[in-house]
This record gives C-alpha cells, sequence and structure tokens, in this order.
C-alpha cells in the first residue's frame, strides 16, 4: 500500500483529532439545549395536569394520605349562633348545622344564651372557626331574651375605645336575621346591629348578610324559609371556597366592583333606612380618620346650628306660651338621644344614672375598681348617678362627650405622705405611658347658677334607684354572674355622685344627701371646685372630692375652660373650704401631658392649701394603714349629726377601718381581693385593662 495514500485517507480523522475539544463544546451545547427543551416541556405538560386534577388527589401520598407537612387548614370549623324567641331561628340553625356536616366539616350550635363572649369571643380570632349568627328581632327592636346579654356586650365593647377597631381581627363571621318587614321601623335590627358591631370591632364577614321576612308579601323569596334557603345556599358556597384556601371570593377575571361576591369584601353595608340616620349616630369607634374630620366638622356645624335654634325657639316658648317664672328642661330632646345612647338613664329633667363597668366585673367575680381597694367599697352595690348635668367648665379633656380625635387621659387618686416625691413619680410614669387623647367636644349644658326647671330630691332618687335595679337586673341568668352578688346588687350601699356634671350645682343638694344616708347609702361627692360657698355649706358626706385640674391660674384656664371670671379665686377658696372638712376629703387630680405636669411646685402648694386626707399621713396608725371606711359607723354618726341639729360633729377618722392587708402596697396580691377571679383577657395585642 502506498504510505501516501494511506496518509490522505486518515487525514479527516487525524483533523477530528485535532480539532477535538471544539468538537466536545459543540456536543456539550446541544446537550444542555435538549435538557433545557426537556424541561419547559415538562413543567407545561405538569401545570395542564394539575389544571385538571382536583388538589385533594395532588396531595395524595403513596400509600394515599395527605403528608401532614403540606396540609394546610384553612377552616377548621364551624360555630353556629342563634338567639331564638319562638323558636324559629333554632331550627334554621339546626338546618344550618345538618347542611354544613355534608362538607366533612366539624360543627358546633351554641345557644347564645349559654355564650359568655367577654370570655370566649375572643378566641374565635386564631381558631380558623367560620361563626354563623342566626338572630332574630323581637318586639320594638330588642334582640331576645336568649341573646340580650351577646348584644349588649357587643354593643358596648363596639363603642368602647379600650377594646379598638382590632380586636376581634381575624375572627370571620356570617350573618342572618330574622324579622317581619311590617314593622318598618325595626325591621331585622338586631341582625343588622350584630353585622355591624362584629364588623366595628374588626371581624371579617365571608357573605353578605342575610334577611329572612316573615311577611310574606314583602319576602324576597315568598317566605322567610326560602330566604334562609338563599342564604344557606350561599354561605355554603364561600365556606367551600374558603375550606379549599382561596382568598379571594372570586377567580380574579371579574371587573373590579363587578364580582357579585364583592360585598362580601366591603365594609359594613346599610340599607337606605341605615342611610338615612347614619349621620345622627356617634361613631362607635373614637379614631377618626383624616378624611373623615371634614364630615365631622360639618356635621358638628350643623349640629350647633340646630342647637341655636332649639335655643331659641325655648327662648320663645319661655316668654310666650310658658309662665313668666317658669323655667326650662335642662335636658333637651336631642340631648337625651345623645346621652340615652351612651346608655344613661335619664331621670325627670336635669339628673340621670349609669351602671360602671366595675360593678358589672364584681357581679361576676372578677375584681372591682379601685375604691374597693382602697376605701373598702363593694362595687356590685355602688349606683352611679348625679342630679344635674350641667356643668361651670368645658374642660378639654371632659370622657363624657362625644369624640373627635385621639387624646390621652388619665385620672388617679393618690394616697401618700410625699407630694412633691408623689407627684414626680407620677410624671416619670406618665411620661412612659401611651400618648393617645380622647379630646372631645361638649354637648352637656353649662351655666354659672342653676336657671332650669328643679326636680324634687325625693323623685330622684326613687328614680335613680329603680333605673338602677333595672340595669341589674339585666344580669340575671348571665353567664359568670355569682347569684348572691347578683342578689346583693339589686341593694344599693353606695352612691357616687360623679357620674357626669356638677352635682353640688342641684339647689337641693344637701337634702339629696340626707335622703341616701336615711335609706343607709354612703356618699361619695365629686365637685370642679368652683362653688366655694356650696362647699362649705354642704352636710356631711361620706368622702368629698375636688378635682385639681391645674396648678397655676394660667394652665387652669386653658384646661378647664371655666365660665367664671373670678374662677382662680373660686378655685382657691374652694380648696380652702375642702380644708375646713371634718369628714374625709380627697384631691383627684387630672394630670395631662403637655397640659398640667409641669409646675410641680405649685401643685405642692394646693395640696398644703386644701388639707386633704388622702395625701397626708393620717391615716397611718402605729405601722398599720386604716383607709377603709366604716360604713354603718359613719351612718350612726350621720343620725346623730341630724337629731343634733348639727352640734354632734365627727370627723373623718371616727369612721375609718383598717385596711386588709390584701389592699397595701407591695402585698402579694397587688391590691386585688382574693375573694375574686382575676380575669386577663385572652387578646394580648391591646391592654384595655385601666380604668
Amino acid at each position: 500500500m502506498d504510505p501516501a495514500g494511506a496518509w490522505d485517507s486518515a487525514s479527516p480523522w487525524v483533523s477530528l483529532w485535532t480539532n477535538r475539544f471544539y468538537v466536545y463544546v459543540g456536543l456539550a451545547c446541544g446537550i444542555s439545549l435538549w435538557i433545557c427543551f426537556q424541561m419547559v416541556v415538562g413543567r407545561r405538560d405538569k401545570s395542564s395536569q394539575e389544571k385538571s386534577v382536583p388538589k385533594a388527589s395532588r396531595d395524595l401520598g403513596t400509600d394515599g394520605s395527605i403528608p401532614l407537612q403540606r396540609k394546610e387548614v384553612s377552616v377548621s370549623g364551624v360555630k353556629i349562633f342563634y338567639g331564638s324567641q319562638t323558636g324559629t331561628a333554632k331550627g334554621f340553625a339546626a338546618s344550618l348545622a345538618e347542611a354544613v356536616t355534608s362538607l366533612d366539616l366539624p360543627v358546633a350550635v351554641v345557644d347564645l344564651k349559654d355564650y359568655d363572649p367577654d370570655d370566649h369571643l375572643v378566641e374565635e380570632v386564631t381558631s380558623k372557626n367560620v361563626c354563623a349568627f342566626v338572630v332574630a328581632t323581637y318586639t320594638d327592636g330588642r334582640p331576645p331574651e336568649s341573646a340580650e346579654w351577646f348584644c349588649k356586650w357587643l354593643e358596648e365593647a363596639a363603642s368602647d375605645f379600650r377594646f379598638g377597631k382590632t380586636y376581634l381581627k381575624g375572627m370571620r363571621y356570617a350573618v342572618f336575621g330574622l324579622g317581619n318587614s311590617a314593622y318598618a321601623s325595626h325591621f331585622n335590627k338586631v341582625g343588622k346591629n350584630v353585622d355591624k358591631w362584629l364588623w366595628t370591632l374588626g371581624a371579617h364577614r365571608v357573605v353578605a348578610r342575610g334577611e329572612g321576612d316573615c311577611d310574606v308579601a314583602n319576602s324576597k323569596h315568598g317566605s322567610i324559609e326560602a330566604d334562609f334557603g338563599a342564604w344557606k345556599t350561599k354561605f355554603l358556597a364561600r365556606l367551600h371556597t374558603l375550606e379549599k384556601g382561596e382568598k379571594k371570593p372570586c377567580d380574579g377575571s371579574c371587573r373590579r366592583g363587578q364580582c357579585e361576591s364583592s360585598a362580601e369584601e366591603e365594609p359594613f353595608e346599610s340599607t337606605s333606612e341605615d342611610e338615612s340616620g347614619a349621620e345622627d349616630r356617634p361613631n362607635p369607634n373614637p379614631v377618626v380618620d383624616v378624611e373623615d374630620l371634614g364630615r365631622i366638622v360639618s356635621c358638628a356645624k350643623r349640629e350647633k346650628r340646630e342647637k341655636e335654634q332649639q335655643e331659641k325657639s325655648g327662648l320663645l316658648r319661655s316668654s310666650g306660651k310658658n309662665g313668666p317664672g317658669e323655667r326650662r328642661a335642662m335636658i333637651t330632646p336631642a340631648l337625651r338621644e345623645a346621652l340615652t345612647r351612651q346608655g344613661y338613664q335619664l331621670i325627670g329633667s336635669h339628673s340621670g344614672v349609669k351602671l360602671c363597668r366595675w360593678t358589672k366585673s364584681m357581679l361576676r367575680g372578677r375584681g372591682g375598681c379601685y375604691k374597693h381597694t382602697f376605701y373598702g367599697i363593694e362595687s356590685h352595690r355602688c349606683m352611679e348617678t348625679t342630679p344635674s348635668l350641667a356643668c361651670a367648665n368645658k374642660c378639654v379633656f371632659c370622657w363624657r362627650c362625644s369624640v373627635i380625635a385621639p387624646v390621652v387621659l388619665m385620672r388617679i387618686s393618690f394616697m401618700t405622705g410625699d407630694a412633691e416625691r408623689l407627684f414626680m413619680c407620677l410624671l416619670a410614669i406618665w411620661m412612659s405611658s401611651s400618648e393617645k387623647y380622647l379630646f372631645r367636644h361638649h354637648t352637656n349644658p353649662v351655666g354659672t347658677e342653676w336657671r332650669w326647671k328643679m326636680d324634687q330630691p325625693e323623685v330622684i332618687l326613687k328614680e335613680a334607684i329603680e333605673n338602677h335595679q333595672s340595669m341589674i337586673k339585666q344580669f340575671k341568668g348571665v353567664p359568670g354572674v355569682k347569684e348572691e352578688r347578683f342578689e346583693e346588687g339589686m341593694m344599693v350601699k353606695h352612691c357616687a355622685l360623679s357620674l357626669v356634671g356638677e352635682p353640688i350645682m342641684y339647689p337641693e343638694i344637701n337634702r339629696f344627701l340626707t335622703l341616701l344616708h336615711e335609706c343607709k347609702i354612703s356618699s361619695f361627692l365629686v365637685t370642679n371646685a368652683q362653688f366655694p360657698v356650696e362647699i362649705r355649706n354642704l352636710k356631711p358626706v361620706t368622702q368629698l372630692y375636688v378635682s385639681v385640674d391645674a396648678s397655676t391660674k394660667d394652665s387652669l384656664k386653658k384646661i378647664d375652660r371655666p365660665l367664671f371670671k373670678d374662677f382662680w379665686q373660686r378655685f382657691l377658696d374652694s380648696l380652702k373650704a375642702l380644708a375646713a372638712k371634718q369628714q374625709r376629703t380627697v384631691y383627684r387630680l387630672t394630670l395631662v401631658k403637655a397640659w398640667n405636669v409641669d409646675e410641680l411646685q405649685a401643685y405642692a402648694e394646693l395640696v398644703s392649701l386644701g388639707n386633704p386626707d388622702f395625701i397626708e399621713v393620717k391615716f397611718k396608725v402605729g405601722s398599720e394603714w386604716w383607709t377603709w371606711i366604716d360604713y354603718d359607723r359613719f351612718l350612726e354618726l350621720v343620725r346623730e349629726y341630724e337629731h343634733s341639729g348639727g352640734s354632734a360633729t365627727f370627723g373623718a377618722q371616727d369612721y375609718m377601718a383598717r385596711t386588709p392587708r390584701w389592699a397595701v402596697f407591695g402585698a402579694r396580691e397587688r391590691g386585688f381581693d382574693p375573694k375574686d377571679t382575676r380575669y386577663q383577657r385572652k387578646n394580648k395585642s391591646k391592654d384595655i385593662s385601666g380604668c
């Protein structure tokens, strides 16, 4: 063979071997492209399979079970709450429970009569349950007897700034109301209110409120059963969607605002009937958004114009129809409506009574207010009232009027011996506290003298006790209320004359105090230190408080905004009159940051001027505190004082009692009565334990 020919035939292979590096690179690129192509095709196939195969099938393991690490529970169960008077709502609740069971979800049916929202409602925030409320509207728009406590608690929580609009954030709910449209003004009022209150507290509505109508002619679906059936279908469909883990009420393909389920994500919806009175209702939430301020200011201006018109018309009536000596009532129709909405029980033309939240707390054995710890008051037997809704001040921090913007209020009663050290401690505590305030505008009447019609003290006291007992009766059968406390609560033992206004303005205040003591009711009276003559002429009071809101003339003018031109001299004279009192006296200091906590030396001088009992250490006998009150002994001393025509005087130390060890500073109980059970709310996001 010719060697040259052999070389020529082998030359392609030699060339390939020589350039083998480029061959390897080409092969590597080709393989990479093929792998990428296969990955893209595989993903497309997998995606198409996922769309056609249910999620439950995809999650199945090799043994047919669902791996625990991949299982995500969106709905753990359904709780159905009902409030029924005739049994219809109860039947609907049972029907809904049967339908939910078909979805293989745990379901519980709860009678609101046996449910304590104070203890358990907040648990629904983290339980992943869906709560359905089936509630009927009874006579005059009231809830059924079984749901009265639940609705009352929910209403108070929705209007209480301590709860806030995130208290039930995370809870999911739906509401179906039962009513009769023949009573148009009250149609489904309870269902609407429950829906509104839950939404106000931050709960999330999963389906629009359903409204059943007993009036066949006006029922949307021909009967109340059909109305419930239509709502139940929507609820079950939404429940099925939530169970699959879908957070949106639709698939997102519809136009914004056009989805049939969009109503479920909207804020509380209202009917035309609700909207017609929306401007007249107070905002249940104390925190006002900036964009709402314009509307609020407009409403305030309109209310002011209406008030001026009412006053003008009142003047015309008094100068025309009424006799020349007849005075007009203190409580105007607008004021009566506003105070009634806030829970006041109004008496006659100028008085009122309201149930304190500490009264409710002690009825359930959960402790009383600070006066129980300091002075031995039984909070569940204390009646909070006033014989005068009017006042001579327009304080910037007044907490008894309607809300305008966020503020911070701290009201403290003290018991110590070193005034300056006390104020320094308070200042340090105050500087570390929250900085939210509740500035409010005034709706209550003001004046420097009594210029209204006057009711007799016998009538005021009688109706005050009756109204207080009526409010106590509402707690009969409420979960957690102790039977013996309930029976004791029906017998008033203490009266706190500090509800609103200036009680000492009432011309018959001494007669009113005498009647209280004759009924064996102790008296705790608060005055704003603008009526020194009335303080000097005041008959013995179990304990007399004076509100000291500022320490200088300028700060008092800015904070209290008094009506008297000689307000500062009246203030000083009131403190001097307090010092002359032989019975127990207390300074009630209202400290507002950046308003009245800077001039500590001036405060100390005021303490020396008024010489109040609970700034000095005169109630420490030996090594023991004697801050409690012997109420029976006080009533005996008052009787002797009255029978002697005022000659049998007595002092504060004549009816003092030993302070129990649990109420003394440093005790293990921290001032909480061991007879009661301390209750801590389960919602840790916000502290609502303050007074």
